[in-house]
């Protein structure tokens, strides 16, 4: 133990929180971004374009991350993740 104290845990903010979401329903979608920047870049490229076309996304998990490599250097970056989505009323 370090002797650092902390405050405790909001437990009002943790019960709204379980609250918020305990009535929700989510479906997942695989989506693949792709960028030549960087990875970070392929997964808002990919959240992006999801995003024009479905509503309600809250969360994503990346799968796999996979580059294609030219000349001893990486070119190109692909990001593949699941994207959950809320389910309307």
């Amino acid at each position: 133990m370090t002797g650092v104290s902390r405050p405790p845990p909001d437990r009002t903010q943790a019960r709204r929180q379980e609250a918020d979401m305990s009535n929700h329903v989510y479906r997942l979608s695989e989506i693949v971004g792709s960028s030549p920047t960087s990875v970070d870049d392929a997964i808002r490229t990919g959240i992006a374009k999801a995003a024009q076309t479905v509503r309600n996304i809250e969360w994503f998990e990346t799968q796999q991350i996979r580059g294609q490599v030219v000349d001893g250097g990486v070119a190109h970056y692909q990001v593949t993740m699941k994207i959950g989505f809320r389910v309307e009323d």
